[in-house]
């Protein structure tokens, strides 16, 4: 389904959908049926000059048309459109929620201080939001509609900046979390790609840019990932499962520490030693005397084998 009056040259910039004005008061809130349902539940593709949108829907479903592409939309589902990007909607007959047009200036001024929100809240992008943050931003849409509506009333320009800052603050919270969400998702399935690579190649001699050129990704990329879900560098997870295999060969064969060191990746067998005993608290030869003393001698671990052997 394309987008309604998304043809070329159909795409129209308004102050407010269908009109050819700007703004005439300090915001607009609406209901979303109370334009929609005068076009027969459809916006057709265009663009706001001035205006930032949020559109929020509490019940019922729909689809938006942003420049990433088609949404669906459903309860709960906060759309966000910045200035100039052009989108459509079509939502089902009966569909209930708002939709707050804010001037770009009062956007402008209210996150000048807020660097965090000011990159989410420049993407138009439609996110569901948990039912802990719908609740007080459903709150705060419906105040600030009843407080659009008293016309006259003292104090109604303050209350509706006010009003208007806080449903920013909030969705554009609402959107940073959800930003963050897919980074962590993205983040977790290059974790997991990588994970399975390196139990392919831990024993070359491959550095960490050869993983991420793997997985198609920069090195400071990978090592964010890692760094964040397990608190250790991409270095350090590749000597950990080298190290790994050593005490098992150390443990379980004969084979010399240099031939052992090769076999995971290392040419040099006192590079092997350094990197084993800065992993294992101990060297090879010293893991190997701790595991296959004599039987009758209490374990004592390599530990203190390391305290018995010279390193």
């Amino acid at each position: 389904m394309r987008a309604p009056g998304s043809q070329a040259g159909s795409i129209r910039s308004y102050g407010l959908f269908g009109e050819s004005g700007q703004l005439p008061d300090v915001l607009h809130c609406e209901t979303i049926a109370a334009r929609s349902s005068l076009h027969s539940w459809e916006l057709a593709s265009h663009r706001h000059t001035r205006l930032h949108q949020l559109l929020l829907l509490r019940e019922g479903r729909g689809k938006a048309w942003l420049e990433s592409g088609a949404v669906p939309l459903a309860r709960q589902t906060l759309v966000n459109v910045p200035v100039g990007d052009v989108h459509a909607f079509s939502f089902s007959p009966g569909t209930q929620g708002w939709v707050l047009s804010l001037p770009d200036e009062l956007v402008a001024q209210q996150l000048a201080g807020e660097p965090a929100l000011r990159q989410p809240l420049e993407r138009a992008v439609a996110v569901p939001v948990p039912a802990a943050a719908a609740a007080p931003l459903t709150s705060l849409f419906d105040l600030l509609w009843a407080a659009y509506g008293e016309d006259g009333v003292a104090g109604r320009s303050l209350a509706l900046r006010g009003l208007g800052t806080a449903v920013l603050g909030l969705a554009g919270r609402a959107l940073a979390e959800a930003s963050s969400d897919a980074v962590e998702s993205a983040g977790s399935r290059v974790l997991r790609r990588f994970e399975a690579l390196l139990e392919q190649q831990f024993a070359s001699a491959w550095r960490v840019r050869d993983y991420a050129q793997s997985l198609g990704v920069t090195p400071a990329h990978l090592s964010r990932v890692a760094r964040s879900a397990t608190g250790f560098p991409v270095s350090r997870l590749v000597d950990a499962r080298r190290m790994r295999e050593a005490r098992r060969q150390l443990a379980y064969t004969t084979a010399s520490v240099a031939a052992i060191g090769e076999l995971v990746g290392f040419e040099d067998p006192a590079h092997f030693s350094k990197v084993f005993a800065r992993t294992c608290g101990c060297s090879p030869r010293a893991f190997r005397a701790s595991v296959t003393q004599p039987a009758g001698r209490a374990f004592d671990g390599p530990a203190a084998a390391a305290r018995r052997t010279k390193i």
